[in-house]
């Protein structure tokens, strides 16, 4: 007795850039967010096409007009400066962390999204902090051995395609006004 317990479900669901929005506004209308009280983080690097899906989204985020982005291709948020963005979000800001990821063949192209922190790095085995309220994770190639360089061999068109369609369920969930 006397022990608390959180009362939401701990979810990973996998769903295609169509349902990517709908669940977005989900999120948005249970929890009344605005875009001013969210933090997008966006985790990446231009250096690599494969890794390169979170800085896209988040220099797009910054040309639509969202205030709290996080991870830009001028500005990446990747495994040498996470620890220290991450001390750019106050306290008690909900946060959506973006990142692409590998899985199975014919799982490329669609997202795993959670109401749990991205590990990012975890595929490519670094120990970084977790991030995020919720996660977006873009499924961006098959994963196999040698996984840098199946991000760096990535299709940039598929890449920059699926980070339209992020940005696109981003706008949908939480218009600017």
């Amino acid at each position: 007795m006397g022990e608390t317990v959180d009362k939401r479900e701990q979810f990973w669901k996998k769903m295609n850039g169509e349902q990517l929005a709908s669940f977005l506004a989900t999120i948005g209308k249970s929890s009344e967010l605005e875009p001013s009280a969210l933090f997008f983080v966006c985790i990446g690097t231009d250096r690599s096409s494969g890794d390169a899906l979170g800085p896209l989204v988040g220099s797009k985020l910054v040309q639509f007009g969202y205030p709290h982005v996080i991870g830009t291709l001028e500005a990446p948020c990747d495994a040498s400066n996470i620890a220290a963005r991450l001390q750019e979000i106050p306290q008690g800001r909900v946060v959506i962390a973006i990142d692409a990821c590998l899985g199975q063949k014919l799982s490329v192209g669609m997202y795993q999204v959670s109401n749990q922190p991205l590990a990012p790095g975890k595929s490519v085995g670094k120990d970084l902090p977790q991030v995020g309220d919720y996660t977006i994770a873009a499924i961006v190639n098959v994963d196999g051995p040698r996984q840098y360089n199946i991000l760096q061999t990535t299709s940039l068109y598929r890449v920059m395609n699926m980070a339209d369609e992020v940005v696109e369920a981003i706008r949908h969930a939480f218009p600017i006004a």
